[in-house]
């Protein structure tokens, strides 16, 4: 790749995102956001717009709410873990994630995943994740997972949360520790003081998610994800919680080359399987043209990094309190992705 030319965003960059961000808000795609973009070396800015929650009035969100982040959970928790293990020779890219689970007797076709491609969701496992199936099973849930049949052809790209699942009870395993333990360690280690497994307690520096029934309670400070919520809040795939301050401290130290963890970026940004014209899988990332990687959380949240050009945005709102979010802000991400790729 090539090496570092930082490319500051301009002023216009900024204007758009907050126009973009404000008409998010006004056309009640969410109830209001933080934008956090910056490049490194610089003080990180944010853009905020809109309010936390109905629930919470005037309330302003800022640089320091607490979002549900949803599946940037993979990118956030379970891939840099992953790399660590790696690293220390707990895991392995190439060998199957049964290898380092409790010992399974017998045929085990999910089991037999490798490490690789749980991360890039190449592994052909079954498409549908619902532990609830699970209740009142005699069997460990790795050992569930594991003996799934496979669904699809091992090699092809299909996004599926329970590759991610089993990465976590794979680390757990592997370290000796829970997986809100080995992060609670990562992100005091990376100065991510607020980034943190749920469930949080509420309050008006937490942004609510989603209202399942109407007149019932919202979903507050909880995982809005259903299979991280039958986990107890703590999964490889979602369940974290997060400030724009703290991604933007993550982002930086993922770009900067002299990161523990930047080699590890540039190696993910390597295509492994097509998603789409112009789209790769990498190792968790999506990669795109112009040297970009990111990747989105269901709740309404995205990280993108640019680590040629030395910058990075990150996306934080609750646009899933109206329902489900991929639509609603999906202009807003477009523009975060074209602002990101510009140089």
């Amino acid at each position: 790749m090539k090496p570092m030319t930082l490319v500051p965003f301009t002023s216009t960059d900024t204007a758009r995102l907050t126009e973009a961000l404000d008409q998010a808000v006004t056309d009640g795609a969410t109830p209001g956001g933080v934008i956090a973009l910056g490049t490194l070396g610089e003080p990180p800015r944010f853009l905020t717009a809109g309010h936390v929650a109905d629930e919470l009035g005037d309330t302003a969100p800022g640089p320091d709410t607490v979002y549900d982040i949803a599946s940037l959970t993979k990118v956030a928790a379970t891939w840099p873990l992953v790399c660590q293990a790696i690293d220390a020779a707990l895991l392995s890219r190439t060998a199957p994630v049964r290898a380092f689970l409790p010992p399974i007797e017998g045929p085990a076709p999910s089991g037999e995943a490798t490490i690789e491609q749980l991360l890039t969701h190449t592994a052909g496992l079954k498409a549908s994740t619902r532990l609830d199936h699970y209740r009142g099973a005699d069997q460990p849930l790795h050992e569930l997972l594991c003996r799934e049949g496979l669904e699809g052809e091992p090699g092809v790209h299909r996004y599926i949360n329970r590759g991610y699942i089993l990465l976590g009870l794979a680390l757990t395993h592997a370290n000796g520790r829970p997986l809100d333990e080995l992060g609670r360690a990562l992100w005091d280690d990376l100065g991510m003081p607020d980034t943190t497994y749920g469930p949080v307690a509420r309050g008006p520096h937490v942004a609510p998610t989603e209202r399942r029934i109407p007149g019932a309670p919202r979903i507050w400070g909880q995982a809005h994800d259903d299979n991280a919520a039958l986990l107890g809040g703590i999964a490889g795939h979602a369940g974290v919680f997060s400030t724009a301050r703290d991604l933007a401290r993550y982002a930086e130290h993922l770009i900067d080359p002299a990161g523990r963890l930047h080699g590890w970026l540039r190696a993910s940004m390597l295509p492994f399987a097509p998603i789409e014209t112009g789209l790769d899988r990498g190792l968790s990332w999506i990669s795109a043209p112009g040297n970009v990687a990111y990747h989105h959380g269901f709740t309404g949240t995205s990280l993108y990094l640019n680590p040629g050009a030395g910058r990075y945005l990150a996306v934080l709102t609750n646009a899933v309190y109206h329902g489900e979010a991929r639509r609603r802000i999906a202009p807003l991400r477009a523009l975060a992705l074209k602002t990101i790729t510009a140089t």
